[in-house]
């Protein structure tokens, strides 16, 4: 008897031995950074997580707030408004995400160079990319909106609302893309700066810059959709100019962390005594690095407006569900996102120290960080998913119950998505912050202009399957992008790479 409780003990011990070794395989610095990588000593586990963590976290906090915030914007149009609102302010989300692409691409290239010139310690050179970054920043902005004012109509016909099944759609939706299009300027220029104080790690600026920025936005959403607080009933119109509004006041917010003196002056600085001339040097790295990020954001940005269009043919009903889970895709994409910041600064800081292993190290931890929130995140999606897709439109308005159907079915897809979807964008972000952005350009262009529009023509056209068959086809993609980006990273062939 004694004999035999003894090896009960002995098996247990040796199964909680076995998963600790399996633990620290997975988790512990030492076997993340191999003794034939490291260039000297590498910190214990308990400082590697928390240096990912701060600057993580204030990122993680204001992109989850912000497409929270963004959420309770659709929430609020489709109970107000209704089904067909919410197809109308769906529309012109990929036209208007192609006019942002050129200044993400910008900001990719603006994240990556100030990290590095900070880890160089050449703070002169990081703030004369902020300075010219601005510069073209204003520049494109100002052209793209005269182009994307003059040519509304035609891109919201583009993107599907030729197809829309009540003219009404369409012409709320070119109302709302021209709003939010006269904004674009003071967007972009406020999407820069914050781009370069996340370089140099400083996420809690941009945290409460963007948190502050869309609660405005909210605020105004339930003044003019509906009619509140003595403003008028806008509808549709009114969220986009409470949006505009939100935009405002996160550009001025965004100043201000980079204008202040004295005391308040901060690594990054502006003023109108620095010098506003070109740069060539920084302009150079900026077109180089930004300019790899372009080929990526374009091509993402074709992809996702054939896939919206191919989705628009669904149906409104199938559409409104579409935009419920596009929305919670948002959501757990910017727990990614948030991680992918801290690798893209820590990489590129620790590449400009000369320490390629611990950049190594530090992106590792981040992928190590997303893989178990992804897991969370699936389970909660799964659990929660019929009361998650009724927050989003009013249960008494036309069709809400097969939309919350349609929705609910789909966010099964979304959750079973999240592991490959969350490391994909941490390990992307950390081969920016190393320079390797071709190649990162290369896989997202093909998986989503190629791939993704063709497995989803086939699952619609060609299968006719519902909104649920069209994300299982769809959503691959993001798997064969896990499968190039992991080895990638994991090689190390990113080392040497220039910005």
């Amino acid at each position: 008897m004694v004999h035999s409780i003894r090896s009960i003990f002995s098996v247990e011990g040796r199964e909680k031995s076995v998963k600790s070794a399996v633990m620290r395989r997975l988790f512990a610095p030492e076997y993340l950074v191999g003794k034939e990588h490291r260039l000297g000593e590498i910190p214990g586990g308990k400082k590697a997580y928390a240096d990912v963590m701060r600057i993580a976290l204030p990122s993680i906090v204001e992109m989850v707030l912000m497409s929270l915030i963004g959420s309770v914007d659709t929430m609020m149009v489709g109970n107000y408004l209704g089904a067909e609102a919410l197809s109308s302010v769906g529309l012109p989300i990929q036209p208007r995400m192609l006019l942002l692409c050129l200044f993400f691409a910008l900001n990719v290239g603006v994240t990556a160079i100030v990290a590095r010139r900070k880890g160089e310690e050449r703070q002169d050179a990081a703030n004369a990319t902020l300075r010219n970054a601005l510069m073209l920043a204003l520049g494109l902005s100002l052209v793209l909106t005269a182009l994307a004012v003059a040519f509304a109509e035609p891109l919201m016909i583009l993107a599907g609302g030729g197809a829309a099944e009540n003219e009404k759609i369409l012409h709320d939706a070119v109302d709302y893309f021209v709003i939010m299009t006269y904004a674009l300027p003071v967007n972009a220029l406020s999407m820069c700066i914050c781009a370069a104080q996340r370089g140099i790690g400083k996420t809690r600026i941009t945290m409460w810059v963007n948190v502050v920025s869309n609660l405005v936005n909210v605020f105004f959403n339930y003044c003019l959709i509906g009619g509140k607080l003595g403003f008028d009933a806008l509808g549709v119109q009114g969220a986009a100019i409470a949006s505009v509004i939100g935009m405002g006041v996160g550009f001025v917010m965004a100043l201000l962390t980079v204008v202040a003196g004295g005391r308040f002056r901060g690594y990054l600085h502006l003023s109108l005594h620095d010098s506003w001339r070109v740069d060539r040097d920084a302009m150079s790295s900026i077109l180089r690095v930004g300019g790899n990020a372009a080929i990526e954001q374009v091509g993402i940005r074709f992809g996702f407006f054939i896939y919206a269009r191919i989705m628009f043919s669904l149906g409104t009903v199938m559409y409104a569900a579409h935009q419920i889970c596009m929305q919670l895709l948002s959501i757990t994409f910017t727990f990614g996102d948030g991680l992918g910041v801290a690798g893209t600064a820590l990489v590129g800081q620790n590449l400009g120290r000369k320490r390629p292993d611990l950049s190594m190290l530090y992106g590792k931890i981040c992928q190590r960080y997303a893989m178990l929130i992804s897991f969370v995140l699936g389970a909660l999606i799964i659990l929660l998913r019929f009361q998650i897709a009724g927050w989003f439109i009013d249960s008494a308005t036309a069709d809400a119950e097969k939309v919350i159907f349609y929705a609910a079915s789909t966010m099964i897809v979304l959750a079973l998505v999240q592991p490959f979807q969350t490391s994909s964008v941490v390990l992307s972000g950390s081969l920016r912050g190393a320079g390797d952005n071709l190649y990162v350009a290369v896989v997202a262009t093909v998986c989503v202009s190629v791939v993704r529009p063709i497995l989803t023509i086939l699952a619609v056209n060609v299968l006719k399957l519902d909104l649920t068959g069209a994300w299982i086809f769809g959503l691959a993609e993001i798997v064969i992008r896990f499968l190039f980006f992991y080895p990638r990273f994991a090689s190390g062939k990113w080392k040497d790479k220039k910005v």
